[in-house]
């Protein structure tokens, strides 16, 4: 299987990917990177983008509250409802 131009970042952990993509919006705001390198690193900026959205939505769907019985005592767990 041919790795495509950014399949490193599939397998990125969270914090790995905000870091770079924080680099990389700073990188474009100062305005020193020449335009076909901007859009390199722009297009690089948008698959981190969606990896951290990815990781996000899969935490969010392992995030659960604690259920309570009526006299206040925990009973268990549910699915967190986060609409």
């Amino acid at each position: 299987m041919a790795d495509t131009p950014h399949s490193d970042i599939a397998s990125m952990p969270f914090e790995r990917a905000i870091e770079e993509l924080e680099t990389i919006v700073k990188r474009l705001e100062d305005g020193k990177v020449p335009l076909e390198e901007s859009v390199g690193i722009y297009e690089r900026g948008e698959a981190l983008k969606r990896r951290c959205d990815e990781l996000l939505r899969q935490a969010e769907a392992r995030v659960e509250k604690i259920t309570l019985d009526t006299s206040g005592k925990a009973k268990g767990t549910e699915p967190l409802d986060v609409k």
